[in-house]
């Protein structure tokens, strides 16, 4: 996409971290915005900031995980709008610690929110974006996270690795199609978010968890807080995106590529060697989302 001025921008997990960088980028652009999120109480504040500069403004109150909210969703949007161009398949939250002592509310609100909420986004509004026949485009957030692996968030880690591929996928099967519709992935670094404070919208139906108990679990985890909360600022990954859209770039990154990393793991998995175990976090996969 080259266009944005007067067009229509959909974001999930709006609300907060990149989402309401997002919001203002599109805002600054000119575009009208549709804001989702499960946090109604931010949804409200940056609403309220957007229309204070004169941005159209719809805020849906929405939970990803529910295929039939994201269809209420695109509902909404279309009929306060008219027209969907541009969506951000972006609300994320993360918890750290052993795989194996995760629970099942754990893995499931994890991947409800990361993976189905990217899939229930691309299934409600791909359809309305190649109906409309122009230009269109869909960004899933994903995180560098999505492009190699470490200890201690593997339920984050198998998200965005799915949410990457899916991307990837999608992309492939639009290039089989007369469409001026595209996909991109954005994989951010370290973004000073909320995403290491997930828990405070957290569900009740999936709220089942343990402590972290290891030494080398707490470590991690607060080499993770610290990592967030010294990253780039969210309102610059939103310039960084349009950036992006309009290089008509399918991979976006927020910070250089971290080239030795994810070259080391490709080559392990072609060589088949063992991974390469680091266990101080590296400050390259300290989530942002």
């Amino acid at each position: 996409m080259q266009e944005f001025q007067g067009n229509v921008a959909v974001i999930t997990g709006a609300a907060s971290g990149i989402g309401k960088g997002l919001a203002r980028q599109c805002a600054a652009e000119g575009m009208r915005v549709v804001l989702a999120d499960v946090d109604e109480a931010g949804l409200g504040e940056i609403r309220s900031e957007l229309e204070k500069r004169g941005t159209e403004v719809l805020a849906v109150p929405t939970d990803v995980r529910q295929a039939e909210n994201v269809d209420a969703l695109a509902a909404a949007s279309l009929e306060k709008f008219g027209a969907v161009h541009l969506v951000f398949n972006n609300a994320g939250v993360l918890l750290s610690g052993f795989a194996w002592e995760r629970t099942d509310d754990d893995w499931r609100w994890v991947l409800d929110v990361n993976l189905f909420g990217v899939i229930n986004g691309v299934r409600s509004f791909m359809p309305i974006l190649l109906d409309q026949g122009g230009p269109g485009h869909i960004v899933n957030t994903a995180s560098v996270g999505g492009l190699m692996a470490g200890p201690f968030l593997s339920p984050y880690i198998v998200s965005k690795h799915a949410v990457v591929a899916l991307t990837e996928s999608v992309y492939h099967e639009l290039a089989t199609l007369d469409t001026q519709v595209g996909i991109s992935v954005l994989c951010p670094g370290p973004i000073a978010t909320g995403i290491g404070d997930s828990e405070r919208i957290r569900p009740a139906d999936q709220s089942d968890t343990r402590a972290l108990e290891s030494e080398a679990e707490k470590e991690y985890d607060s080499q993770l807080s610290s990592g967030i909360l010294s990253g780039m600022e969210p309102d610059e990954v939103g310039r960084i995106v349009f950036e992006g859209l309009r290089g008509d770039r399918f991979w976006i990154y927020t910070h250089p590529v971290y080239r030795e990393a994810i070259q080391g793991r490709m080559e392990s998995i072609l060589s088949g060697t063992n991974p390469a175990h680091a266990m101080e976090l590296p400050e390259n996969l300290a989530p942002g989302s």
